[in-house]
């Protein structure tokens, strides 16, 4: 909620978002924030005391991603002091200099523990795509307001990463699951986090500045895409949940891989100048007009099943797994896309 009322506020300059961005931020830094052991606490009760002190990687990097969109809002020093903490603290605690990578998840004061899982539906693993994937994005966010070098040595880190480990060359999927030693654990795929990872990596090259990383992430960002409208759409532009091989093995259609889609797919049309992935990306956008929005209580279904409707009893509208994050911010980068569409950095027919 931090980092989507941040982003808001930054993009549309409108007051409203600033002035719950500012409730939130004191909420997380008076609730949130361990004192005793720093970091962020994984959850709280309704009165903001802890009954859940982990340290969920996903969690810290979250934080990083919000707090440095919030800096950029304010200008303050305490939420960027408190981001780098953050990004301290994984560095130290759950980068793997042996093996590369970055661990799980620890116990309340940063201690190993045995169950790593982000929820009962992930693998107990100790290295995921999840949370490197998440990582990143808040690597970025973070480099934008804090030029430094060890932060950007580990943003090209994780990019090479993704490069080298989680994308499968053979087929442009992205592994979901290893052990700590590096052996694959899983054989799912999930498309939602195959195209959102394609756009965050262009991203998160172009944040560097290298020219011929952000020129390798552009294309892999681009056959990424095309796998995914290959493999993943059904018939009507939306996204299949999972997969196995070639198999769907999971047809709903939940809100979020359908936001990162039309991102990616947008993408790829600036990257390549194709016209069927700016097709891709209405389609997408049209399921979601006519099935996922909910025009009578507001926001997004969680998901509709293949023939469009609703799944009201699995989850939830708005709850811990689902906030403004990833349909708000499909909606500010198409906005911002779309208006610097012309000039030359992004102009498709210019690359």
């Amino acid at each position: 909620m931090l980092w989507s009322l941040s982003a808001a506020a930054n993009q549309l300059n409108e007051a409203k978002y600033q002035e719950v961005a500012e409730w939130v931020y004191s909420y997380l830094q008076e609730s949130f924030w361990d004192d005793s052991n720093q970091g962020l606490h994984w959850m709280l009760d309704y009165q903001g005391y802890p009954v859940e002190s982990k340290k969920q990687i996903y969690a810290q990097a979250f934080g990083i991603y919000a707090l440095a969109e919030y800096a950029r809002l304010t200008d303050e020093p305490s939420p960027i002091d408190k981001a780098i903490t953050l990004f301290e603290l994984i560095e130290q605690h759950s980068f793997d200099p042996d093996r590369g990578g970055y661990l799980e998840a620890f116990g309340p004061s940063w201690e190993a523990m045995d169950d790593l899982r982000l929820s009962e539906k992930d693998a107990n693993e100790a290295k995921t795509m999840n949370t490197h994937l998440h990582i990143l994005e808040a690597y970025s966010n973070l480099y934008r307001v804090y030029k430094n070098e060890k932060l950007a040595a580990a943003l090209a880190g994780l990019i090479s990463l993704f490069l080298d480990r989680f994308i499968d060359p053979n087929n442009y999927h992205l592994h979901l699951f290893f052990d700590e030693d590096w052996h694959l654990k899983s054989e799912e795929v999930s498309y939602g986090h195959d195209i959102e990872a394609a756009w965050l990596l262009v991203e998160a090259a172009e944040v560097l500045g290298e020219k011929a990383l952000i020129d390798q992430c552009r294309t892999i960002a681009v056959q990424i895409a095309r796998v995914t409208i290959a493999e993943g759409l059904d018939h009507d532009g939306s996204l299949f949940n999972e997969g196995r091989g070639k198999t769907i093995i999971d047809t709903d259609k939940h809100w979020w891989p359908q936001a990162e889609a039309i991102i990616g797919f947008y993408n790829a049309f600036q990257i390549s100048g194709e016209t069927h992935f700016l097709v891709q990306a209405q389609r997408c956008w049209q399921f979601i007009d006519r099935y996922l929005k909910d025009s009578k209580g507001g926001e997004w279904h969680w998901m509709v099943d293949q023939q469009g409707s609703p799944i009201l009893d699995r989850e939830d509208k708005a709850g811990p797994w689902k906030a403004p994050y990833h349909n708000g911010r499909m909606c500010l980068e198409l906005l911002d896309r779309t208006s610097y569409n012309q000039s030359p950095a992004h102009n498709p027919q210019s690359q």
